[in-house]
């Protein structure tokens, strides 16, 4: 008890930094912890694992933790031949992308190989020495440079980062400002996928409202449905970084308004909902506005292209929302076609990622087995 009150009494300001710090590493690294308090496991839950086992679902300890969903098998081939030296088929894959306009792919796939270029880049200099001006290696070399000065900065809090690391954070932050100028200089003029990296350099140098609107606009000109343009500006206007809840509610709700059915824009609501979400149980989530926007995402998530890179992470946000409104089958449909995968909202942002997805998921097949209907466990 002595020890939760310090915790509890800690300087306001300094929590508010650190936490904001911890999170961007983990946002953007994909490995995001809740700082939201966990409620205690009910004592069903040795029962419900065992039915959700007898249906085929798989246990916590068998839950990809960095991941939203299975790799495409072209990318998972392109990751082991990069880490075996052999950049050809991941600049083939880019180059795919371009000639097919396809930028949700190329972001996402971008990603991917700038991850791994933060940890090591042989590969990468070997496509740069072989194609100097490759509008692939220039975007991969840019975003992998965001990764790594995160990589460079650790994800302990603000506290126990040492003056070293935090200059060599912002060092190489600042470096990732003139490699996304030259991305965007060698990408193809409708590629807007240059810019959406440059917002987490925005967040992290904390740039201005006005730079990010500037980046923003460059985005939208060329792509202005795209999902992780969308969720990485939304983490900027999010008040736990540069924003509030105000402009973080009033961006999401501009993003979903008219978009066609199939871009998941309807997500966003959603996801400002849930950052700035400090309650305690459900009654938050069960008003008719948010059934509402519940209804949008299902809507959008069945009008998607079944190939669309972010389409796992929607119905992850659905089965949560679905299971917090006690509509157990169609929160069990999307936790089955997702099982395996908690990288992603909310379960990312828990201390164990894992155990709260099953625990969600096998509640809510105790309570089909049952055929009865009641309120979700507390959140």
């Amino acid at each position: 008890m002595t020890v939760l009150l310090w915790i509890v009494l800690t300087p306001i300001a300094l929590c508010v930094a650190a936490v904001a710090l911890v999170f961007l590493v983990a946002i953007v690294r994909g490995l995001t912890r809740d700082v939201r308090t966990d409620q205690d496991g009910d004592p069903q839950t040795g029962a419900d694992g065992a039915r959700a086992a007898a249906l085929g679902l798989l246990p916590a300890e068998r839950q990809h933790l960095g991941l939203a969903a299975p790799l495409p098998p072209a990318l998972s081939v392109a990751l082991a031949a990069a880490r075996a030296g052999d950049w050809a088929p991941a600049a083939e894959l880019l180059d795919a992308t371009a000639t097919a306009r396809d930028w949700e792919a190329r972001t996402a796939l971008c990603e991917q190989l700038a991850d791994l270029a933060a940890e090591e880049d042989d590969w990468l200099r070997g496509w740069e020495e072989a194609r100097p001006n490759d509008p692939g290696a220039a975007l991969v070399r840019a975003r992998g440079t965001v990764f790594l000065a995160w990589n460079v900065r650790g994800a302990q809090r603000g506290a126990d980062t040492t003056a070293e690391q935090a200059q060599g954070f912002r060092r190489v932050l600042e470096r990732s400002r003139a490699e996304h100028a030259r991305a965007v200089a060698l990408a193809p003029a409708d590629d807007p996928s240059p810019y959406v990296a440059e917002i987490w350099t925005a967040l992290g140098l904390g740039l201005s409202h006005e730079e990010v609107r500037r980046i923003w606009r460059e985005i939208t000109d060329r792509a202005p449905h795209h999902y992780e343009a969308h969720f990485t500006a939304l983490q900027y206007w999010c008040r736990k970084w540069r924003g509030s809840a105000e402009l973080a509610r009033a961006f999401a709700v501009r993003a979903a308004a008219g978009a066609p059915a199939g871009t998941l824009m309807t997500a966003f609501p959603l996801i400002a909902h849930f950052e700035h979400d400090d309650s305690d149980d459900t009654d938050v989530d069960r008003t008719p506005e948010m059934f509402a926007a519940v209804d949008a995402l299902l809507a959008d998530v069945a009008a998607a292209d079944p190939g669309h890179p972010r389409l796992s992470e929607a119905r992850h946000l659905l089965a949560y929302y679905l299971w917090l409104q006690d509509r157990t089958e169609e929160a069990m449909e999307q936790f089955r076609l997702v099982d395996g995968y908690v990288g992603a909202l909310p379960w990312r942002y828990k201390a164990d990622p894992a155990g709260e997805f099953c625990r969600a998921r096998d509640a809510c097949a105790e309570q089909l087995a049952d055929g009865e209907s009641h309120p979700p466990l507390q959140r």
